[in-house]
């Protein structure tokens, strides 16, 4: 079972505060600049901007000089859209207008691929093959629950190994999926153990594990039930994939485990995303607790799409009782109808303070960056420089 740090971890980014006192604003570009921060998880629920905020993060980095690579395991085709790339896949691909002297690439975790790739690196070619064929392998490889978290893990661990070795990049940003399963990889390592430990598995394995003495009477009797209720070629199909299991993904299991101690690295930054709504900030408390269990480096949270104040100071209960002075004077309707819209935008942007502050309280030793909502949406490498100019700006606030 993973080793779970029972310390609360301070924040990446601005000082932790002590007690009563809140933490300042999220400095980006300091932890953007920091060079020994080499990962960065953007992680949230859906809707929230966090597919674009780890491109505009990865993007302002390496516009500062980094070498960098966002990898989105979101499906959403967003991100390869606004970088001017038709289309991501498992391998990087280079975003060309970057300016500066640094470098990005970007890539989509591609589930089966990468797996795919974990049974080609641990197996002779005719073993790979052998496994890559099986229909038990391909049902899991494809559509197994939690495979995407398993995968993640491998694809994150696999740059990190061969950035340390080639040094291709020195910053790697993780845009995680939409949902609290976004941090279902941090249980990836020990649910891949408790599966692989599981009495059936060792059931199946016991002929490939051991000598002849193992085929005991008892468990030909129970190989015998299965055939039966399965068919033999079933069965042997699945004792085939199961001793692949245990011989191909031992490698996996050691190696998920060293990337887990990686995210808990001094080398790496969680940011959870959110919008200024109460779903959105109630599952960003979900992941900072989470992180604070796991002894997770946390560095802040960005509040997406905030609702921008109005530019007239008048107080919404002074706009709304202009509202019925006109309406009662049967006149000025356009007035009327100009004082509601002040009104409601002056009680959205208070509406949104306060449950900022809600959270604030819940979680004084966050560093928090609240970034405008943007009158469009972004499709264009000129629209992330905005939202990381909005996030720096953030930090200066």
């Amino acid at each position: 079972m993973m080793a779970r740090r029972t310390t609360q971890h301070q924040t990446r980014v601005g000082p932790t505060s002590p007690s009563g006192r809140r933490a300042g604003p999220l400095d980006v570009d300091a932890l953007l600049a920091d060079r020994r921060t080499g990962i960065i998880v953007c992680c949230g629920s859906g809707g929230v901007g966090k597919t674009t905020t780890s491109a505009a993060l990865a993007l302002r980095a390496a516009e500062q000089g980094r070498k960098v690579v966002v990898l989105t395991i979101d499906p959403a085709r967003r991100l390869a859209q606004s970088m001017g790339i038709e289309a991501l896949d498992n391998t990087p691909r280079p975003v060309q207008d970057v300016a500066g002297d640094g470098r990005l690439d970007a890539m989509m975790l591609d589930m089966k691929r990468t797996f795919d790739e974990v049974v080609e690196s641990q197996a002779s070619p005719e073993k790979a093959q052998q496994i890559l064929a099986n229909p038990f392998y391909v049902a899991l490889s494809s559509s197994f629950a939690g495979t995407q978290e398993y995968m993640a893990m491998e694809k994150l661990g696999q740059i990190h190994r061969d950035s340390k070795t080639s040094e291709s990049y020195d910053l790697i940003v993780v845009d995680t999926p939409p949902s609290r399963s976004a941090l279902d990889f941090l249980d990836a390592p020990e649910r891949l153990s408790s599966f692989l430990d599981g009495r059936f598995v060792r059931l199946l394995m016991a002929p490939a594990r051991g000598p002849a003495k193992l085929m005991t009477a008892g468990f030909s009797l129970i190989t015998n039930a299965l055939t039966k209720v399965l068919g033999a070629q079933f069965l042997k199909d699945l004792q085939t994939f199961v001793s692949a299991l245990d011989t191909v993904f031992g490698g996996f299991r050691q190696r998920a485990q060293q990337t887990y101690s990686l995210l808990q690295a001094d080398g790496t930054a969680f940011l959870v995303v959110a919008a200024p709504e109460p779903d959105a900030l109630r599952e960003a408390a979900y992941f900072v607790e989470r992180l604070s269990e796991d002894g997770m480096p946390l560095a802040g949270l960005i509040v997406n799409r905030a609702s921008p104040a109005a530019e007239s100071t008048l107080p919404a209960e002074e706009a709304l009782s202009g509202v019925g002075r006109l309406r009662r004077d049967g006149g000025g309707s356009v007035a009327a109808g100009l004082l509601r819209l002040h009104a409601d935008q002056v009680q959205l942007v208070e509406r949104e303070r306060k449950l900022r502050d809600r959270f604030a309280a819940a979680h004084p030793q966050v560093p928090t960056a609240v970034v405008p909502a943007l009158a469009g949406d972004v499709h264009d490498l000129d629209g992330l420089r905005r939202i990381g100019d909005l996030l720096a700006a953030a930090g200066r606030t």
